[in-house]
């Protein structure tokens, strides 16, 4: 019998834990979650993670490290940067959890382990290249080459969410630049857009239905989202050219992205034809614990 490998996947609401096996097929053995409670602050959520690992573990004697996938990236002493758990902004979350845990811990960018999953597990399996997308309450992306995810001298591989799309775009984005993709194309993206013609705010889903419904406010919303993520996307694929793309995140559930939104990618693509297959992801919101998991085997 092979030997479990854990995974932890700390998000802005919920941190999770799944064990897996694999023996041929992927075997779920145990998977839980407990509040982030992120509101509490660093110190908090450094003990809350900490001790959520060492009690998970406990059932699994034989392992010899944890992936743990996270919000953010690292600067050159370790620091976290770049996180929407802003708690974690400039603090070595890295190194104080890992001293207040007996095992190795083997930490990624969230969206790597995103991709990472839906390339050995999911949509991406049996192709080279993929291009993991999360559309969410923020957008990032992974990118995983041969079935190991690149992250680059700068730890911000495939973060296309702050390239910047309209640089003269009024307010500016959480990481302080001006027109990031995410500002356009996340789920609150389309919902500002929608409140700055309407003066009214509605979730995503709801300007969905009401688009259905052919209301001109929301069409023009949902129009403006693929037209936005036509641009953005494109230039992943100039860029890279991957094999395909595999969308995750709330906003991969608009149905509109897989047809007139590949429209509008290969309307703005370098290149006559868009073969590029841009794919849901096939894992759901199992897909970044997992891919935490599978940072561990082998280890």
């Amino acid at each position: 019998m092979s030997i479990a490998s854990v995974g932890i996947d700390i998000g802005g609401t919920k941190i999770e834990a799944v064990a897996i096996e694999r023996a041929g097929e992927l075997h779920v053995l145990n998977r839980t979650r407990i509040p982030t409670r992120a509101h509490n602050g660093y110190d908090a959520l450094v003990e809350t993670v900490s001790r959520f690992i060492v009690e998970f573990i406990k059932d699994y004697p034989g392992i010899h490290a944890v992936g743990v996938g996270m919000p953010g990236s690292t600067d050159g002493e370790g620091r976290i940067k770049n996180s929407n758990t802003t708690c974690l902004n400039g603090r070595l979350f890295r190194q104080d959890v890992q001293a207040r845990v007996p095992l190795l811990l083997r930490f990624a960018n969230d969206a790597n382990c995103f991709a990472l999953a839906e390339a050995q597990l999911g949509a991406g399996k049996g192709h080279d290249m993929v291009f993991g997308v999360i559309m969410g309450t923020g957008v990032g992306g992974g990118l995983v080459i041969n079935g190991a995810f690149r992250d680059g001298p700068h730890t911000i591989c495939g973060e296309w969410g702050h390239t910047t799309l309209w640089p003269d775009h009024p307010d500016r984005c959480y990481c302080g630049k001006r027109g990031c993709v995410e500002q356009f194309i996340s789920g609150p993206g389309v919902e500002n857009f929608f409140e700055s013609i309407t003066g009214m705010r509605l979730p995503l889903q709801r300007i969905l239905e009401k688009e259905n419904s052919g209301d001109i406010a929301a069409c023009q919303s949902i129009e403006t989202l693929l037209d936005n993520y036509g641009r953005a996307l494109s230039n992943v694929i100039n860029i890279l050219d991957p094999d395909i793309i595999v969308l995750g995140g709330g906003v991969s559930n608009v149905p509109q992205l897989y047809g007139l939104g590949f429209e509008k990618v290969a309307q703005y693509v370098f290149s006559d034809i868009c073969h590029t297959p841009i794919v849901q992801n096939q894992l759901g919101d199992s897909a970044g614990v997992l891919g935490a998991a599978l940072l561990s085997v082998d280890s």
